[in-house]
């Protein structure tokens, strides 16, 4: 598809030049994109689409008021300007706070490394589809119930703002979803995978073994006995600790969560420890190749890689440039948007645990009584707290992976938890799965990582830690 946006760049950025004087900031977002999404449900298909779209936002900050104005009718720009002003001018009554970064003048595309999701036909995904959603359904007769979910979108974005930033960027991103659910009377368990990958289409094509695995976790869940609730040391694979950091962590580390929450600004304050000297947590779009990745964000601030944790010290949080001048300290590139329909807030990008020096069999020794939890079921976080269940989990018998065990989930304080990290392993995985949700923007794509983890005191199957 011609790309209709790049030559509107002269348009918008007279715009720019015309109504800037008229608030203390001010920005023209335009969005151009297009993509596949394919859903199996069993035997049926969901949904079969390709489509496209072409819209936009402006932004306008005055006196500490935002304006914001949606559009997917470009011939419609101006009014909406104009609305965006005239809604920043009414709730403006304060001081307009933002910290300045230098205008970049920049064109530049996060590069594929393997096929364009564009050049493989609607009829190859949906072959895709079908074959991973046979092998859930072969796998045993106790499968009552698949689903196969497919997505690509390729944008291109456009960005003006009224510091004389022109930024143009295009990025492909993709991901599947599976899932099987198995019964045997009235036991129900389900399996679930998920991958993802902005490197290209044949990153998705060879996860054979990892729709079985889905598939075989449902089944044999339904024999497996029932993790005896209690509070135990855990050691945790990879992707639990990727989902850990990016969930429990990680949206306490975003500055508007804790500009708006005095009590949470002052447990996040800096210098504060929370962990041991060898915790090392780390956020940012700088490192390449991964969902969260890209080289400008939504407001035009280059992406950065920001260290949160520094040998179990807090020194750092992610801003928007408002958060970032409101609390005088520097932004971070993590003012994002899901799409054109909503303003940019705080969004993490590639969250990790830095990988440490302990031998991974070396996590288990001297555990008589404890539990091994590996990749993820679900989750959920209310501030300080959170609760996840392991995707499958074995308990630990002096010091060796025993018996395998069901309906495991973790509980705790984030920051009890990470005080009680034991061990950091020299392991690491980035798991690209990941869809963050947050303020109604759900489906952002965000990297996470990170080794295996022990950690002592975790609330297994049971309450919450208080």
């Amino acid at each position: 598809m011609t790309n209709l946006l790049t030559d509107r760049k002269n348009l918008i950025a007279d715009l720019i030049t015309r109504y800037r004087s008229r608030v203390d900031f001010l920005s023209i977002r335009l969005e151009q994109a297009e993509g596949t999404d394919i859903s199996l449900r069993g035997e049926k298909i969901e949904t079969l689409s390709e489509g496209t779209s072409l819209g936009g936002q402006v932004r306008a900050f005055y006196k500490g008021g935002w304006g914001f104005a949606a559009f997917n009718d470009l011939s419609t720009l101006v009014q909406r300007i104009e609305e965006a002003i005239a809604a920043a001018r009414i709730v403006g009554d304060g001081e307009t706070t933002i910290a300045a970064v230098e205008a970049v003048q920049a064109t530049c595309q996060l590069p594929l490394t393997k096929t364009d999701p564009r050049l493989i036909s609607l009829t190859d995904k949906k072959a895709l589809c079908d074959r991973y959603n046979q092998i859930l359904r072969s796998y045993d007769q106790s499968i009552i119930s698949t689903s196969v979910r497919y997505s690509d979108t390729t944008q291109t974005i456009i960005l003006a703002t009224s510091d004389g930033s022109l930024i143009e960027q295009s990025w492909s991103d993709l991901e599947m979803r599976f899932s099987a659910t198995a019964r045997n009377g009235e036991i129900v368990q389900t399996g679930r995978e998920t991958s993802g990958s902005r490197r290209g289409y044949q990153d998705l094509t060879n996860l054979d073994l990892q729709v079985e695995a889905a598939a075989r976790r449902a089944v044999n869940a339904l024999t497996l006995p029932t993790v005896k609730g209690d509070t135990y040391t855990v050691v945790i694979d990879p992707i639990l600790t990727g989902l850990f950091v990016h969930e429990a962590f990680g949206h306490l580390s975003e500055a508007d969560m804790a500009y708006e929450n005095p009590d949470l600004l002052e447990v996040m304050s800096m210098g504060k420890r929370f962990g041991c000297p060898q915790l090392q947590i780390f956020d940012g779009a700088a490192p390449e190749g991964h969902r969260g990745s890209y080289y400008y964000d939504d407001e035009g601030t280059p992406a950065t890689t920001t260290q949160l944790i520094k040998d179990g010290v807090l020194v750092g949080r992610l801003h928007s440039r408002e958060t970032a001048g409101k609390l005088g300290e520097q932004p971070t590139g993590n003012a994002r948007c899901l799409n054109y329909h909503y303003p940019p807030i705080v969004r993490m990008t590639n969250t990790w645990i830095e990988r440490g020096t302990t031998p991974v069999k070396d996590l288990f020794q001297n555990i008589k009584e404890g539990v091994y939890a590996s990749n993820w079921l679900g989750g959920m976080t209310n501030g300080e707290m959170f609760t996840f269940s392991a995707g499958e989990a074995w308990m630990i018998r002096n010091g060796e992976i025993a018996e395998p065990v069901k309906d495991v989930t973790l509980s705790g304080n984030v920051f009890k938890t990470l005080a009680n990290i034991e061990a950091i392993a020299d392991d690491f995985y980035w798991d690209e799965s990941g869809g963050c949700g947050k303020g109604g923007q759900s489906g952002l794509a965000v990297g996470c990582g990170g080794p295996s983890l022990r950690i002592k005191n975790v609330v297994v199957g049971g309450e919450a830690i208080e």
